[in-house]
């Protein structure tokens, strides 16, 4: 199991502009030939966008984009004509495929976080395509069958205990709360990649939600 701290994460965005990213992954100007990816995933990345702020439209190909609203409230345009607003609790997924744009916004009056994860497809190209699924319970994970990988949704109370699934590739972020995972203590923004993952389970230290990527090997 390897351990990503919160503070280890690269620093990104435009915080004149009203932008603060924190990414996971080699990203932009951080270039680290050594953290490119793990598993199916590119990218796992904190935005916080103040009121007004946003990302202008730009474009994306190749890449499963998987979007977890933290607090507040994010509005999604793309080429294809989709217009979402994103909101805690949702999962919104944008297939870029062969290529396609997208405008990403806080039009509310309070800020908004959002966890952003960027996945490569088994098989690249293709037609884009959007979806957004309102208010994911934990009992039901969410699959991006392009990826070859599952999203799985953890909220818990202190002391409660969920099992992490056996996977190749499994990726545990740590949005808000601590817990205990194989005997590390995570923490807001902490991570663990665990590879062979076998009969482990998150234990709640606090109230908490974890984000866990469960993927096949490659």
């Amino acid at each position: 199991m390897d351990v990503r701290r919160a503070d280890e994460r690269y620093p990104g965005g435009d915080p004149a502009a009203g932008i603060t990213s924190r990414h996971a992954f080699s990203f932009g100007p951080h270039y680290d030939p050594g953290n490119l990816r793990f598993g199916a995933l590119l990218a796992c990345n904190e935005e916080r966008l103040a009121p007004g702020a946003g990302f202008d439209e730009h474009p994306h190909s190749h890449t499963e984009i998987v979007t977890w609203v933290v607090e507040g409230e994010l509005t999604h345009r793309d080429s294809t004509g989709h217009e979402s607003v994103v909101r805690a609790g949702d999962v919104q997924r944008l297939s870029s495929a062969a290529g396609v744009r997208h405008v990403e916004r806080n039009d509310a009056a309070v800020p908004l976080t959002f966890v952003q994860m960027w996945l490569a497809p088994l098989d690249p190209g293709g037609d884009p395509a959007y979806e957004i699924v309102r208010g994911i319970a934990d009992s039901t994970p969410y699959a991006v069958p392009e990826s070859g990988a599952m999203l799985h949704v953890r909220r818990l109370v202190p002391g409660e205990r969920t099992a992490v699934p056996d996977g190749a590739y499994v990726y545990a972020h740590v949005v808000r709360g601590e817990v205990d995972l194989d005997g590390e203590r995570l923490g807001p923004g902490d991570a663990a990649r665990v590879t062979a993952a076998e009969d482990l389970e998150v234990v709640a230290a606090t109230r908490a939600e974890v984000l866990v990527w469960e993927m096949a090997g490659r």
